[in-house]
């Protein structure tokens, strides 16, 4: 079993950070993922508050990944399972946020793969900075997002 954990801190609050999360058409604005493929989703809810089951196809490049979301605690843990993936099994990953001392959040993600034969390296050097760009990205994008906009 391979993992990856990083950490991003955001000026934002954690609801804001959540909201993000939550609402899957916002990843392309604030990751690397390219788009939501809502056609490949399903479950997804029409108020950008998708719940527990609810499975996401997102593209990056021409790789469509789907993932099922498993867990929700408002504001503190989004956990998700790897639904379909080309490239790796027994996908399980979470973000966890924590509110820090001075009213932002403390952005934790990890996960554990499995990935195919011939790629584990690759995967373990390229997941590990692709998920930190992924933190970073919400960390950053929530501090610029209006609070008006985050509902």
């Amino acid at each position: 079993m391979q993992s990856y954990d990083v950490i991003a801190e955001s000026s934002a609050p954690p609801a804001a950070v959540w909201t993000l999360l939550l609402d899957p058409q916002s990843w392309p604005e604030w990751s690397r993922v390219d788009a939501l493929e809502p056609g490949q989703s399903h479950g997804l809810s029409p108020d950008g508050q998708d719940g527990v089951g609810a499975t996401r196809a997102f593209r990056t490049g021409k790789v469509v990944t789907k993932e099922r979301i498993t867990a929700l605690e408002p504001e503190r843990r989004f956990a998700y399972e790897g639904a379909e993936n080309p490239q790796m099994t027994d996908y399980q990953a979470a973000v966890e946020l924590c509110e820090t001392p001075d009213g932002g959040t403390r952005i934790r993600w990890h996960g554990t793969y499995l990935a195919r034969r011939g790629m584990r390296w690759f995967f373990q050097w390229y997941l590990g900075r692709f998920m930190q760009s992924m933190a970073t990205g919400l960390a950053d994008y929530a501090a610029t997002v209006p609070a008006a906009r985050r509902k």
